[in-house]
């Protein structure tokens, strides 16, 4: 082999060492940069999950939110109880009576109000009920239970007639104690994830 074709032979021997070592050098580097990716991948799938995983867990719930769902129960149970109280009084029937068609409608009308928002939300009506049932079933109890024990307890309250200042003044104050009484329990609810906890996810 003459001198000049050797070191054409040496040079491109060379060429493809150094070609080779460059590659050598970049692919741990590729490498590494493609699992800092990767692994970069994994932190932020695993932060998403955390994070939906802690918008539905249940957490603290404020005053504030436990008294509007107290006051949405409340309105219900007002309406219920003052259009029993008209019909019971309209028909003549007795204070028992009376009291269990309003006790009846308080139930009927507190539902209501929370059926009609959640099926604003577009849920089906068997799952909007199920979720009112859920929501208002132990606030009105409570409520109902409080209201009715004050005027049971309140002299004259029972025998009142509508046109009667009586009537209203020991009906005001029943409702009155029942809310205060009611907002700590619906509170403890929200608190769980149960009660209004579960209307309010359908209003996001």
């Amino acid at each position: 082999m003459s001198d000049g074709n050797r070191y054409r032979h040496w040079g491109i021997a060379m060429q493809h060492g150094t070609r080779d070592e460059q590659h050598e050098q970049q692919g741990p580097h590729e490498h590494r940069e493609h699992q800092g990716h990767s692994s970069g991948h994994a932190v932020h799938a695993d932060r998403s999950a955390h994070a939906g995983h802690t918008a539905h867990a249940p957490g603290k719930a404020g005053w504030s939110m436990a008294a509007r769902a107290t006051l949405h129960c409340l309105t219900g149970c007002a309406i219920g109880e003052i259009l029993g109280m008209v019909i019971g009084t309209a028909l003549g029937w007795g204070n028992a009576e009376t009291m269990a068609l309003a006790i009846v409608l308080a139930f009927a009308f507190g539902y209501t109000l929370t059926l009609r928002s959640v099926l604003k939300a577009g849920v089906d009506f068997r799952t909007a009920f199920r979720i009112a049932l859920a929501a208002d079933t132990l606030s009105i109890a409570v409520m109902e239970l409080i209201d009715n024990g004050v005027i049971a307890l309140w002299p004259g309250a029972m025998d009142a007639q509508l046109g009667d200042a009586l009537f209203w003044g020991a009906l005001a104050l029943s409702l009155a104690v029942a809310f205060i009484v009611t907002t700590p329990v619906n509170k403890w609810m929200i608190g769980r994830g149960k009660g209004h906890a579960v209307v309010h996810r359908y209003h996001g």
